[in-house]
């Protein structure tokens, strides 16, 4: 059954875990003119409005440009600045894909803002563990891992660069262009983890509509994927979270952070 909680209107409340919330790819705008320059900052935070990834303390470990049948390997071009972290020419029309991977981070937390987190994210196995092991007065010690993709379209012809896989552990790919659809029409994407759909897994989606930010709540079919309407212009991102124990010493956890961002044309 399809489990689907709408939270019409976002407030701008600080999150206490911020570290590891979400964290995403944000261009200046969607739509390019062959030629132009594609400026995206790396950005973490809540309510999908955030501040800038602090570089001086994280890492990039991969970082993708696909366009066509390209990919260019951009690691080496990322600024150590706040904002504009990736600056790049747009050189052909048609659909641009940037696909980022992080390095590990470590996080500590107490027992009542990581219960909190494993609540407001979905993720019900690591609470329902914790609930029946008597260990939810226990603080958390996690690793987590980022992996962030953006879609931008040059010109009119939109192709299928939004369907590649970047092989991150944990993805979201949508199954179909969002620069050939328009408001009112409807998205499907699917969830990948290590490779296979992820069923039943909670995935956010958000949207901006003037200062206000709107919130889906929707879990993946056995299928994993979630179909939602593009009910305004603006930009988007789905996102989802995946926990595993900790797969090397120093922690009990390891998460696993994905989003994916675009943006649809206003007016549409």
């Amino acid at each position: 059954m399809k489990r689907v909680f709408l939270l019409v209107t976002v407030c701008s409340a600080v999150s206490l875990f911020v570290d590891a919330h979400e964290f995403w790819l944000r261009p200046r705008k969607f739509r390019f003119k062959t030629g132009e320059e594609l400026k995206v900052d790396f950005v973490v935070g809540e309510q999908f409005t955030g501040e800038y990834w602090d570089l001086q303390k994280h890492k990039v470990e991969k970082l993708i440009l696909f366009a066509g049948g390209m990919q260019k390997n951009m690691v080496k071009d990322v600024r150590l600045s706040k904002g504009n972290n990736i600056v790049t020419k747009l050189e052909k029309g048609g659909t641009y894909l940037v696909a980022l991977e992080s390095d590990d981070a470590y996080l500590e937390l107490d027992a009542e803002k990581f219960n909190a987190y494993l609540k407001e994210d979905g993720i019900e196995d690591i609470l329902s563990e914790r609930t029946q092991q008597k260990t939810l007065d226990q603080p958390s010690k996690e690793y987590y891992k980022r992996y962030a993709k953006l879609l931008v379209q040059t010109g009119t012809a939109a192709d299928d660069t939004y369907r590649k896989r970047a092989d991150f552990r944990f993805e979201i790919v949508p199954l179909a262009n969002p620069y050939a659809l328009k408001v009112g029409d409807y998205l499907q994407c699917r969830l990948y983890w290590n490779g296979r759909p992820s069923a039943h897994t909670m995935m956010k989606v958000w949207s901006h509509v003037g200062n206000r930010i709107f919130l889906q709540n929707i879990y993946s079919e056995d299928d994993g994927t979630i179909t939602f309407p593009l009910s305004s212009g603006g930009p988007w991102m789905v996102s989802s979270v995946k926990m595993v124990h900790a797969e090397k010493p120093g922690a009990d956890y390891q998460s696993y952070w994905t989003s994916l961002v675009f943006g649809i044309e206003e007016g549409e």
